[in-house]
């Protein structure tokens, strides 16, 4: 029987790729899957290169839609993937996170009455200004499977009465982490690349709308770092639009001695990931990932859909005042956590709980 994947950006790639690797590992010849990639992340470093480390098969259909406002790209998104499971035919559509393919590909599939599964259902910023809250919030409401990451997950679906249909799996990041932290350090040499020592330097991310649109919270985040950068070595991989309003902005200069990349492939993100002495983000995956691999992190956000990574002390939630962030940077510089036994995101075998429960619900068999 036939699936078809609906990725389209960075975190979904590599949640994929756990999900993938089951259907080829256990299901061959059960399970067929079509995976559709709208383009969303459109550079060669946050695409071609995740499916070719990820080993994920590479897609059948890339629809290359990216960039635009977020009612334009999801309205093309949603016209090109209706014509693919016109002629596909599938009898699920999987979908992702929440971005805007996430929103398209579940819209799609209702409309065709088509049954979507949700991985990462559940999860709630209640923050309705955040696009990505109002991609989960839909694709929830319209998905007949919905695979949850954590309880609090579960808990929020069925604070809103939604109680069908819902698992509680597990984190495929967290399985993706267990897969690939080894191989990660036997293949990449990012850190001699860059002139890295284990534990002596900060690794930072910035790439959400709500702090790169924002000229005081981008000037904030951008002084923090170059100042953090005359205590500790700061490596930041930029996306390309966030490079770009740095450069309009004229605060380039503030970022002084951190060290800007390009968008780094998989197997180097994690490398890196596991050797900082911390992390300084505004994304939820690698939010989740510093907690993975024991690092401190400093998430740059007003809230967070992992308050587990908070409660268990990992995670600073800091918002974007350049004055908070420097605070918990000399505080991680000085500390780190107590290690945790606590393990809120699984086992590391939520791929095998998402494709097994598919096969038993007999959506797929």
């Amino acid at each position: 029987m036939k699936i078809v994947t609906i990725v389209g950006a960075r975190p979904q790639f590599i949640k994929a790729a756990a999900i993938s690797r089951v259907i080829r590992e256990d299901y061959t010849g059960v399970l067929e899957e079509v995976i559709v990639h709208t383009g969303q992340h459109f550079d060669e470093n946050m695409s071609k290169v995740f499916f070719e480390e990820l080993d994920i098969p590479h897609p059948r259909y890339n629809l290359e839609i990216s960039g635009g406002q977020h009612g334009a790209m999801t309205g093309r998104m949603l016209e090109a993937i209706e014509k693919v499971l016109l002629d596909e035919s599938p009898d699920l559509v999987l979908i992702y996170g929440d971005t805007n393919s996430t929103l398209a590909g579940a819209l799609s599939a209702a409309k065709l009455h088509i049954p979507v599964a949700h991985v990462e259902a559940g999860l709630r910023s209640y923050n309705m200004r955040m696009p990505e809250e109002v991609n989960r919030i839909v694709a929830d409401r319209l998905s007949a499977m919905l695979f949850c990451p954590t309880e609090t997950a579960a808990e929020n679906l069925k604070s809103e009465g939604i109680t069908a249909g819902v698992f509680n799996v597990g984190d495929v990041m967290f399985d993706v982490a267990q897969f690939y932290r080894h191989q990660a350090r036997k293949q990449s040499a990012i850190l001699q690349e860059l002139g890295l020592n284990e534990r002596g330097f900060a690794l930072a991310t910035c790439h959400r709308a709500e702090n790169t649109d924002s000229l005081e919270r981008l000037t904030a985040i951008v002084t923090a770092l170059g100042e953090l950068a005359h205590t500790i070595p700061v490596v930041m991989p930029l996306h390309p639009r966030t490079r770009n309003l740095i450069s309009d902005h004229g605060l380039a200069e503030a970022l002084g001695e951190v060290k800007i990349t390009e968008p780094l492939a998989f197997l180097d993100m994690v490398v890196l990931e596991q050797a900082a002495q911390m992390i300084l983000t505004d994304s939820g995956g690698v939010q989740k990932e510093a907690f993975f691999y024991g690092v401190p992190c400093i998430t740059m956000r007003d809230e967070t859909e992992w308050g587990e990574t908070v409660e268990l002390g990992w995670n600073r939630l800091v918002g974007a005042s350049a004055s908070a962030i420097t605070a918990a940077a000399n505080s991680f510089l000085t500390a780190r956590p107590e290690p945790t036994s606590v393990e809120p995101y699984g086992q590391g075998d939520a791929a095998n709980k998402i494709v097994a429960a598919l096969v038993e619900q007999g959506l797929i068999n």
